[in-house]
């Protein structure tokens, strides 16, 4: 008999009791519990039933066929067909503080598994396994996963679709038996298959029910599964996909998965965010990041496209300067040979024709106006027609002898190769040392297909140099900032985050199809990462028209830019960004700081957003209306996470210009405003005005001094 014994990890609200013997099981993990605990884990020994094996087998952190746990394996993989199916046995152990460290050896098969396990004061967990092939030998490396275990009473699941202009879609299904697998092959985060979901307790919601929510911090290929074993048992797994011989192992080599971050709440969606934005907050996002408001951008793609001439572009600078627009950036078509999407990409040098006198002059109107200046990337991509393919068509990633469809009419370079790596790090290092660039907007507009180097599937190591390259930037220019677009949303993750600062949700600037966007983005991400622009009245992606209203609300809750000419914008139209820029400057220290509640709301046509001061002394509600409503009267809305003994001012910031019109009269408390207590606001709340479909209201709460 083994001897156990039973170690805590403990957030805020959140527990892990860990019990340890030859193998590590997680007891419990879910609400915090106080006393001594290693005496009461007798009562979570389970039976053993007739018809299966004789002894009870334990769901590990790292499933093991060698136990005789049939479910998905942490380890697959083999010697020359040996070596197989490892058992892993606990050797050593250290903890920490808020974490532990397990090594484990299986002798036989010449493996060592080291996981790490972090819990945090956020209630954030993260976990990762490291193989190393102890023995001589190559050891071929199939799948490597983090497993994580789930109670009976996991029976419901949200999980993320999407494609492009449609990102961060949520569905909901039981989970009752069988289980739940999501694959993504396509080289990127993916705007299909962002990697997260969350498992919780039957009909849970953004208030109440058990929920623990799952993000892998991958940026390529991946796969997530959710397993209901025979017996009712629960496990989450999540890994790299590697491809045929892609990771294998020679003696003392090691290969180490990803991060999966998870957290626990027993309040519903809105407390798991809060765990995560806390976490992105505190632990991810860079440290020079942190004390900086997030400048306004105006970004040049919807404006011009690929026709550049610096006299036009100066003028949208002086006219974006005079709208609040505190960074400008010059999108694709700036460099040699780019006048479409066909050609140019992999030639990083200025287009002469189209600035004879450099960037310099541009650069240094852009600073006088008080804005900072970023330029567009796409570094990992090329044209076949670009002097750098005629050049090195050996820098593809691809497999010789195919001829691969092309995405974007591009292709992507292989940064396996060094030459190609330096060269990109040499061209995007001139232009930050040379010239007074604050911000780069990197993009990756396609998927990858036969992502080999000399022949060998690479895809994994594809990932691995892409963040190697950033890191390099980073570190010669700490002071650049990048956001990470990839046609949108299609690489966006917590892997990403550690090394840029904002995100592209989405190429979408459709009011109305954004505000699902940025919702299902906000389960996992706080505001001041998510890009969310003003677009034109004209959406360039859906072809829909809105009023500047629900434009300027709707990308309020973000970090916010505009997308358009402002050259060829009507006064009425700029002064309508001009106010909602203005609007978004007086609100983004609540906006960027506060936690965010995704408010319920008594018809499913509203949608209700709020983020409320961390010391409870504000808030600012949006009351999206996204279709007719479903009756003549629209219910209520009520506040969460105000104080409750705390009176509050309530008054109307925003509102449809037909706001009066619809209607006989609307409720009085959005023309005079009220005041109430913080517990009236939660539990009985505010009649919800009418308003026509597709417009939105912004109201806000102060608290009254005592």
């Amino acid at each position: 008999m083994v001897d156990k014994k039973v170690i805590t990890l403990s957030g805020q609200q959140t527990q892990i009791v860990l019990e340890l013997g030859e193998y590590a099981e997680i007891l419990h993990w879910g609400k915090k519990i106080g006393g001594e605990l290693a005496g009461q884990t007798l009562s979570l020994s389970r039976p053993v039933p007739y018809g299966r094996l004789d002894t009870d087998v334990a769901m590990t952190l790292s499933p093991e066929l060698g136990r005789g746990i049939f479910s998905s394996p942490g380890v697959e993989g083999h010697r020359d067909g040996q070596d197989w199916a490892p058992v892993f046995v606990i050797r050593q152990v250290e903890q920490g503080r808020n974490g532990v460290l397990i090594e484990s050896d299986d002798c036989v098969a010449g493996l060592r598994l080291t996981t790490e396990l972090l819990l945090d004061e956020h209630d954030v967990l993260q976990t990762r396994h490291t193989l190393t092939n102890i023995k001589t030998g190559v050891y071929q490396v199939n799948h490597l996963a983090n497993t994580l275990p789930l109670p009976a009473r996991a029976k419901e699941l949200m999980t993320y679709y999407g494609r492009w202009v449609h990102e961060f879609q949520t569905v909901r299904q039981p989970l009752l038996q069988g289980g739940y697998q999501q694959e993504n092959r396509r080289g990127r985060t993916s705007h299909e298959h962002y990697p997260a979901l969350v498992v919780g307790t039957p009909h849970f919601d953004e208030m109440s029910g058990d929920v623990w929510g799952f993000h892998f911090a991958w940026s390529g290929n991946h796969r997530l599964r959710v397993d209901v074993k025979a017996d009712g048992r629960r496990a989450m797994q999540a890994e790299v996909i590697y491809l045929p011989g892609e990771v294998a192992l020679n003696e003392g080599e090691s290969v180490t998965t990803p991060w999966l971050y998870a957290s626990y709440s027993d309040m519903g969606l809105n407390d798991m965010s809060h765990h995560f934005h806390a976490h992105v907050r505190h632990v991810i996002l860079p440290n020079d990041f942190k004390n900086k408001p997030r400048p306004i951008h105006l970004n040049t793609w919807e404006g011009i496209y690929f026709d550049h001439d610096p006299h036009y572009i100066l003028s949208m600078a002086e006219q974006a300067a005079q709208m609040g627009v505190e960074r400008f950036i010059i999108d694709d078509g700036w460099f040699k040979g780019r006048n479409g999407d066909k050609a140019g990409l992999g030639d990083w040098f200025l287009c002469e024709e189209k600035y004879p006198n450099g960037l310099q002059p541009i650069i240094e109107r852009v600073n006088q106006l008080g804005m900072e200046f970023g330029l567009w990337f796409e570094p990992e991509m090329i044209n076949k027609d670009s002097d750098l393919f005629r050049t090195h068509p050996d820098w593809l990633l691809a497999i010789e002898g195919y001829e691969q469809p092309t995405g974007r009419h591009q292709y992507v370079i292989d940064l396996q190769n060094d030459e190609a790596f330096h060269y990109l790090f040499e061209r995007l290092d001139h232009f930050l040392s040379t010239y007074h660039i604050a911000y780069i907007k990197w993009d990756m507009n396609r998927e990858v297909v036969q992502p080999a180097h000399f022949g060998r599937a690479a895809a994994h190591q594809q990932t691995v140099r892409y963040y190697q390259l950033v890191d390099k930037v980073r570190a010669e220019h700490p002071h650049v900032e990048i956001e990470s677009c990839a046609a949108g949303g299609g690489r966006i993750d917590f892997e990403v985050l550690k090394r840029t600062h904002r995100f592209w949700p989405s190429d979408n600037n459709d009011a109305l199809e954004r505000q699902t966007i940025q919702r299902g983005m906000s389960y996992f991400f706080p505001p001041e990462v998510m890009g969310c622009h003003i677009g034109a009245s004209h959406c360039h992606s859906t072809r829909r028209r809105h009023s500047i209203e629900f434009r300027g609300l709707t990308a309020l809750f973000g970090h916010m830019g505009i997308e358009l000419d402002p050259v060829k914008e009507e006064q009425a139209e700029k002064q309508g960004f001009e106010r909602y820029i203005e609007l978004h400057k007086m609100l983004r220290p609540l906006l960027h700081s506060g936690k965010t509640w995704r408010v319920p709301s008594d018809d499913d046509a509203h949608q209700i957003h709020a983020v409320v001061a961390n010391d409870q002394s504000e808030a600012v509600v949006l009351i999206a209306q996204l279709a007719m409503p479903t009756n003549s009267l629209s219910g209520h809305f009520r506040l969460p996470g105000l104080a409750a003994e705390a009176i509050y001012r309530v008054t109307v910031l925003d509102k449809p210009s037909n706001y009066q019109e619809i209607v006989s009269y609307q409720p009085p408390w959005t023309e005079s405003g009220c005041e109430l207590s913080g517990a009236w606001c939660e539990s009985v709340g505010l009649t919800m005005p009418i308003l026509d479909a597709e417009s939105a209201m912004l109201v806000r709460f102060e608290r009254v001094p005592s």
